[in-house]
């Protein structure tokens, strides 16, 4: 595998203290699609209710980008959303606002809020509640990128 070296400067004043090499490896692209540049803006008014229990804001999700998707979630005070899972989809949760409880596969449920993130591999199950007296938002992260496809209802 073929390696690349580029020096990061730590200090503006070229002293060596703080100066570091990061060496980049080579990346099999077999199965990378390629990312097209773009700026998505965010439109509050493009948010919509889904049946799970939550109102999401589309980030991304498109072919400019397709290996990942992001999505904004809100939960309302006093709700829990519906088991679901997403089957050949992995999702990261990273909380913005708020707190709730996670349930995730079969751990028990756990306290969250904001700056955590929460880690559901393909196929497992998975549930969030808020809570708090506010929103509790957060953004969905999803490799490959979310399709009504992969989506699974798993209430009992």
């Amino acid at each position: 595998m073929q390696r690349e070296s580029i020096t990061l400067e730590g200090h503006p004043d070229g002293d060596m203290e703080g100066k570091s090499t990061v060496y980049c490896a080579a990346v099999s692209m077999t199965h990378w699609k390629p990312m097209k540049e773009a700026v998505n803006r965010f439109d509050p008014q493009a948010e919509f209710h889904i049946d799970e229990g939550c109102d999401i804001t589309e980030l991304s999700n498109s072919g400019d980008d397709a290996e990942l998707s992001i999505a904004r979630a809100r939960v309302k005070p006093g709700t829990k959303t519906r088991w679901h899972r997403l089957t050949t989809t992995a999702e990261r949760y990273v909380i913005l606002e708020g707190s709730g409880f996670v349930e995730v596969g079969e751990h028990l449920q756990q306290h969250v809020g904001s700056g955590d993130v929460v880690l559901i591999p393909p196929g497992c199950r998975q549930r969030i509640t808020n809570t708090g007296s506010s929103d509790l938002v957060f953004l969905a992260l999803c490799t490959p990128r979310f399709s009504d496809e992969v989506y699974l209802d798993a209430e009992e």
